[in-house]
């Protein structure tokens, strides 16, 4: 039986949390959880909010770091863990609906990570 953390809605469900995280950092020096709605928004089309993260990631990772201290250091880490988390394939236009569950869990267990590792910055 195949785990849940190695299927494609989970591990997107982390690469998700890394790029909201580089853009938290960017714009309000801080991460915040998603809304529900933001969530089955990027379940409905996670290609297309991937793509619109990805636009705006080095300018967001230069405001970020410009913040200096924790920030700075959280928002390289955040993106670092962007370039790890895409998969090293063309990534599907298919939704994730049907396994929207999956892809929280994947956002939550990197956002519990990112609150272990940046106390404070974490919401």
């Amino acid at each position: 039986m195949a785990r849940v953390e190695d299927g494609r809605a989970y591990q997107w469900g982390r690469l998700y949390a890394a790029l909201r995280a580089v853009r938290g950092f960017a714009t309000a020096g801080r991460l915040t959880p998603v809304t529900d709605r933001d969530l089955r928004k990027t379940t409905d089309s996670p290609r297309a909010a991937f793509l619109e993260f990805l636009r705006d990631a080095g300018p967001d990772v230069l405001t970020a770091r410009e913040r200096g201290g924790a920030v700075a250091e959280a928002a390289a880490e955040a993106f670092a863990d962007v370039a790890r988390l895409i998969p090293p394939k063309a990534m599907s236009r298919e939704n994730v609906r049907a396994e929207a569950e999956h892809f929280r869990q994947g956002y939550e267990a990197q956002l519990a990570e990112y609150r272990k590792a940046w106390e404070g910055l974490v919401d």
